[in-house]
């Protein structure tokens, strides 16, 4: 099984998006702030031409490190029946890639806490304690210097 990584719209990410980060909320929560400035980057993975995975990468610093240029990890996900076959490790070494490319020092996310392993596999660290973020649940801040 051949994965395809390539860039999409913001919109082409909420058939990923809802289903795993907004199930049960109306389609209209899956938008972020940020989603369509020009330096937000969106990328969907594709197994035999349907969308099964998703990550957006967006300007955004946190006050947990100095490094010059910073980009958030938002709404990574992979359909339920993709989960542990390595596809959300490839699309965020893919969105990694494409970062520091750009001169992106730093990559940081609010993890869920169930993410939380697989950040860590990856090499992300931990910042702080956990924190609850409304109507979605417990996550902690991580970082990963690029």
């Amino acid at each position: 099984m051949t994965l395809l990584i390539k860039i999409i719209s913001s919109l082409e990410t909420y058939a990923v998006r809802h289903p795993e980060l907004r199930k049960g909320k109306l389609l209209s929560s899956c938008a972020f702030q940020g989603d369509e400035l020009p330096s937000s980057i969106h990328l969907g993975a594709f197994l035999n031409k349907n969308l099964i995975g998703v990550a957006s990468f967006m300007a955004n610093h946190t006050e947990d490190s100095f490094s010059k240029k910073q980009m958030q990890l938002r709404g990574m996900a992979i359909l339920e029946t993709e989960h542990q076959k390595g596809f959300g490790a490839q699309i965020l070494k893919e969105g990694e890639f494409i970062l520091k490319k750009q001169g992106c020092e730093l990559l940081w996310m609010n993890a869920r806490i169930k993410a939380v392993g697989f950040y860590e596999r990856l090499g992300y660290v931990k910042v702080g304690g956990a924190f609850e973020i409304s109507e979605v649940g417990l996550h902690y801040k991580m970082l990963k210097n690029l």
